[in-house]
């Protein structure tokens, strides 16, 4: 609270840093991935050619990423290493298409929380506003769950325009458009992005799941998970 007496600023180091190859030197440097997601982009013209895939369509993949996280806490709703789900779905680049793709996949990511076992009274929307964009996004809304240790994002679902494949497009000098066959218009696609960590998903089931009953009068934890969850559907004994 008093003038001059923050520290001065540190620059942190988010990403974990590797030498790959049997020498260390500068040229080796690699770093582990903090998202899926740049994997699917690079791979964009390779899957949409062999797939013949026609927009609207999407890539989904899921996988390990890395952060460097500050400050790794709640179990393990935040970690160093964790499983992250990610789909990026391809839509053209007209004004009046992202918003209705986008509003469409939020729905259906509420729906699937839903039909996994997420408990519609712990689970809200979170409208980022225009001032708190990251600087490619045109829209980006998370569904918060309120966990024991409070309200936190489980789920993403960004606009984020074309921003990445004409980044990857600009750095490698290969173009990375989509050719429309019926009007032959070639442009660089948008892309909605449902995003997930499995770990934290985990834990919210499990809080989901949780009750208490009683048995001949005793009281015990319960967890009533879907079926669809469970990786014995049934038992013969």
């Amino acid at each position: 609270g008093e003038p001059g007496s923050l520290t001065p600023p540190r620059a942190f180091n988010l990403m974990f840093q590797t030498q790959v190859g049997a020498l260390s030197d500068a040229s080796s440097t690699a770093y582990l991935r903090p998202e899926t997601a740049q994997g699917i982009f690079v791979n964009f013209k390779n899957v949409q050619q062999t797939a013949r895939s026609k927009i609207p369509f999407g890539i989904a993949q899921i996988g390990k990423a890395f952060r460097n996280e500050i400050t790794p806490r709640n179990f393990i709703f935040r970690s160093r290493e964790f499983e992250q789900m990610e789909i990026e779905y391809f839509i053209p680049p007209d004004d009046d298409a992202w918003p209705k793709h986008h509003e469409e996949w939020i729905g259906a990511c509420e729906r699937w929380l839903a039909d996994i076992g997420i408990r519609g009274d712990l689970i809200e929307r979170d409208v980022h506003p225009k001032d708190k964009l990251a600087h490619y996004a045109r829209a980006c809304t998370d569904i918060a769950f309120k966990f024991p240790f409070g309200r936190s994002e489980l789920l993403g679902v960004a606009a984020r325009g074309n921003f990445d494949l004409s980044a990857h497009a600009d750095a490698s000098g290969k173009k990375l458009e989509y050719v429309c066959e019926e009007t032959k218009r070639k442009y660089v696609p948008h892309v909605i992005e449902p995003s997930i960590g499995v770990d934290r998903l985990f834990l919210a089931l499990i809080c989901s799941a949780y009750d208490e009953d009683s048995v001949g009068g005793e009281p015990r934890s319960v967890l009533r998970f879907k079926p669809c969850v469970a990786p014995i559907k049934c038992a013969i004994l």
